[in-house]
């Protein structure tokens, strides 16, 4: 007779515990669940409960899928160290075998101040199982092959292979590409051969810049709502702002980090979970997206490394035409202000926020749908695209606004439009770790994207006093009587300003129902 006592208890890795937490969540009974999974009741409810440790594992992708235990290293802060670094080197597609990650580990382990670290074979293995890393996984060649890099025929290879697994299930509504892009927002056409060329690694400037972050479709149908990230958490000029036409997050930088990245991930993910959707989404292997949380909704194809100029659609226009649309708008605000008695003031980032915004949603499809044909990913015949698509955004008009700012602000002749447009396309928007900086985010834990102050860097810019609603209601109707004076006005401008009329109206109305029943109710 079996001896009971001696029956082997199994472990489940975190893949599978998400697996029968996802179960429950999907409205299943607990008691179903478990016999689908093989589990007791108490499992299932030690599962539910420390459900919460789980995602934040999944989240912060420091644990491996297959890993089934998540006991903490003992030397805890030398692993997070190691594995900082290794996220970066991996990037890059270096070849790391596991005598340079011990070595690596000896290195950091001084720099922290422990002198009886040993970087054993033991506990080589004990951090890969932790983190799920295989050593095994990029060979010499391949590392080789991707550094060098092969010029035309890597990208002949990857239009003839890779690409086409990739897009093979997916529709051109579903393929999407993610990249992003610095800005200085507050740069004046007689200052563009100071900004040319300018990486922006700290400093002054590091005060006037943006990175943002851009993401649409191949059959431009669909384009994400943009994220931008500033250098201050908390800006004198978004003060009383709670609602933006795009995301916003700031770190000391303002660059693109993992955590802000693999956050905007996660919100995608489950945006396309709710909509019952699975798309692909190709990116290119910048130090920021070099370590991806777990998703289930989206699968991620990485560039060919050294190849983005000639395969990512955003980088093939798509963003330029953005840059063009909002220097443009710019170009306007200065041309206003030069024939008005108002005062140059320069642009806060409140204002830059909205024109980028703006200039993104004013990209149009046929650019957008161009641009992927260029890249290789989408054959001619999968778009309705005609020759008139092939036109680029109209630019005679911006050509003769240029050429009147450039006068009255005395823009060196050798200075043009395209000059201005591409002043910052050299700026740096993530950025690779050294290893002090490994040490110092080890030690700061979860502040290691910590942003500037409230007030840093807006010091001349006055606070915007708070408008209320029917103010707004009053502005609407002056601009719809002004309206009414000019001839020509497109019927889609009308149709606009009703728009912002109705929900104006509704929310004034919604506010005067709410108070009047919470009069009634205090009365009872």
């Amino acid at each position: 007779m079996a001896n009971k006592g001696n029956k082997k208890r199994r472990q489940f890795s975190l893949e599978e515990k998400m697996k029968v937490v996802e179960a429950v969540d999907s409205g299943k009974r607990k008691g179903d669940v478990a016999k689908e999974f093989g589990i007791t009741p108490s499992t299932l409810s030690t599962f539910l409960k420390d459900r919460a440790k789980f995602e934040e594992k999944v989240r912060e992708a420091s644990v491996g899928p297959q890993r089934k235990r998540m006991r903490n290293a003992l030397y805890d802060d030398i692993d997070k160290a190691v594995f900082a670094w290794f996220r970066e080197i991996h990037a890059k597609n270096i070849l790391v075998t596991g005598s340079v990650i011990r070595k690596k580990a000896l290195n950091l382990a001084n720099m922290l101040g422990y002198d009886n670290f040993q970087a054993s074979v033991g506990w080589l293995n004990r951090f890969r199982d932790r983190h799920g890393i295989a050593l095994k996984a990029v060979c010499r060649e391949d590392s080789d092959r991707l550094m060098n890099g092969l010029g035309i025929d890597k990208v002949n290879e990857w239009h003839a292979g890779e690409i086409i697994k990739l897009i093979a299930d997916y529709s051109p509504d579903d393929i999407f590409n993610a990249d992003e892009t610095g800005v200085f927002f507050q740069l004046l056409p007689q200052h563009t051969l100071a900004a040319k060329g300018d990486h922006c690694r700290g400093g002054k400037k590091a005060k006037q810049r943006l990175t943002a972050l851009f993401c649409c479709n191949a059959s431009g149908t669909e384009k994400m709502r943009p994220l931008i990230v500033g250098r201050s958490a908390n800006p004198r000029c978004l003060k009383n702002v709670h609602s933006l036409p795009c995301d916003y997050r700031a770190n000391r930088w303002a660059w693109m980090t993992q955590d802000l990245f693999n956050e905007w991930l996660m919100q995608v993910d489950a945006r396309m979970k709710r909509a019952e959707r699975r798309i692909l989404l190709l990116i290119d292997n910048c130090s920021a997206h070099n370590m991806l949380p777990r998703l289930e909704r989206i699968q991620v194809g990485y560039l060919p490394s050294n190849c983005t100029a000639v395969l990512q659609p955003l980088n093939l226009g798509i963003i330029h035409t953005m840059k063009v649309l909002y220097r443009s708008h710019l170009l306007k605000q200065i041309l206003l202000k030069c024939h008005s008695s108002e005062d140059q003031e320069k642009v806060d980032m409140r204002q830059a926020i909205d024109m980028i915004a703006a200039a993104w949603w004013s990209v149009k499809q046929s650019t957008v749908v161009r641009c992927w044909q260029k890249a290789g990913i989408i054959p001619m015949e999968l778009t309705d695209s005609g020759p008139e698509a092939a036109a680029s955004e109209p630019e005679i008009a911006t050509e003769e606004l240029w050429h009147s700012v450039a006068i009255a602000t005395c823009v060196p002749n050798e200075i043009n439009f395209q000059d201005f447009v591409t002043a910052d396309d050299d700026l740096i928007i993530s950025q690779d770790l050294m290893d002090t900086e490994v040490i110092q985010g080890t030690e700061a834990g979860e502040n290691t994207d910590e942003a500037g102050s409230e007030d840093e860097g807006e010091a001349s810019s006055p606070q915007q006093p708070k408008i209320t609603i029917t103010e707004a209601i009053s502005s609407v109707q002056k601009l719809r009587q002004f309206l009414s004076t000019c001839a020509g006005v497109p019927d889609a401008v009308f149709g606009q300003l009703n728009g912002i009329d109705e929900y104006l109206m509704r929310k004034v109305t919604q506010t005067l129902v709410d108070s009047k029943l919470t009069d009634f109710l205090q009365t009872k």
